[in-house]
């Protein structure tokens, strides 16, 4: 199964950091947010990404284009037949990553429709590149399974209020992005869609958010569900919420670490 993962935001309530990267690429504990969130993802068998590159993606390009031999020891060859050398055991990150672009100012959905061709017309998952979780994944799509529908969200219950949902059992009723006042499950991040979801994304040459716009749509005819998840789950909005994961990190209490 393909995962999407959003990563081309400006960022602009983190200005403090995104000035000179890409949201995505903040590190915690010296591995950017992006390796964090493909960690846990890997977890539970998910390797095979897509990430939706946008502001200064060429930066999260070079940082995967560098990986092995930023991780391992290399013995380099000169002269006329030039070579390179990988030593030492292999890494443990078997991933396959797809480095889209998908433009510098591109909305959330019109994203998302930019990589659709790669999807392969198969069940996939998505996330944002802010968002960290110990969500079950593994329990989530079978949740999503069960309920026949062509998407599935988790529900998240935050200190903050970003977007709520309000639902009947399992069935999502209404969204809301991001309202100034609200109580109850919020949008945590972590998505599971079905190919017909490709209906309610934007036309061809409209630029749109996911939020706005597909979600809603998907909402009107019944067809999201809420898979709710009562433990760990915190984005990466605000330099303080940036502290916060990172002395997480740093005492060993990182919730989200579900690969070891």
């Amino acid at each position: 199964m393909k995962t999407v993962i959003l990563c081309g935001g400006e960022g602009t309530r983190l200005r403090e950091l995104t000035e000179i990267q890409p949201k995505p690429m903040i590190e915690i504990g010296n591995r950017p947010m992006l390796w964090h969130i493909m960690s846990g993802y890997s977890h539970y068998g998910l390797d095979d990404f897509i990430l939706c590159l946008g502001y200064k993606g060429q930066i999260i390009k070079n940082f995967f284009l560098g990986y092995q031999t930023a991780n391992r020891d290399v013995a380099l060859t000169l002269g006329q037949s030039p070579k390179v050398e990988l030593l030492g055991p292999e890494l443990k990150e078997n991933w396959r990553v797809v480095l889209a672009d998908t433009g510098a100012k591109t909305l959330t959905a019109t994203r998302l429709r930019k990589v659709w061709p790669y999807l392969d017309n198969e069940t996939f998952s998505l996330t944002y590149g802010d968002g960290v979780s110990n969500v079950d994944l593994k329990a989530a799509l079978a949740f999503h399974k069960s309920e026949g529908r062509l998407a599935t969200i988790t529900g998240v219950r935050p200190p903050g209020r970003f977007g709520e949902i309000e639902t009947q059992g399992s069935k999502v009723v209404s969204f809301w992005e991001k309202p100034s006042t609200s109580a109850g499950l919020i949008n945590g991040g972590f998505f599971f869609l079905e190919p017909d979801f490709f209906r309610y994304l934007p036309a061809e040459g409209e630029d749109e958010m996911l939020e706005f716009g597909a979600l809603k749509r998907c909402v009107a005819d019944g067809q999201l569900s809420v898979y709710q998840h009562d433990g760990f789950w915190q984005c990466m909005d605000t330099f303080r919420d940036w502290q916060y994961l990172e002395q997480l990190w740093s005492e060993n209490n990182a919730p989200w670490k579900t690969w070891e």
